[in-house]
């Protein structure tokens, strides 16, 4: 019986969380290249960091 390559299998993962990671920082870009607004992780990112609540 064969014995699983393990270095090979974690080597594919990270190649695939590499290219993820490309991915997402070029749609990044991308939005920032078209004036689009980057979307906010979270409404309560602020209030914890001591920012006072945005009033439209």
């Amino acid at each position: 019986m064969a014995k699983p390559n393990y270095s090979f299998e974690k080597r594919q993962r990270e190649l695939a969380k590499a290219k993820k990671k490309a991915e997402k920082e070029a749609e990044k870009a991308a939005r920032k290249r078209a004036g689009q607004p980057e979307a906010p992780e979270s409404d309560d990112a602020d209030a914890a960091e001591g920012h006072p609540p945005a009033n439209d």
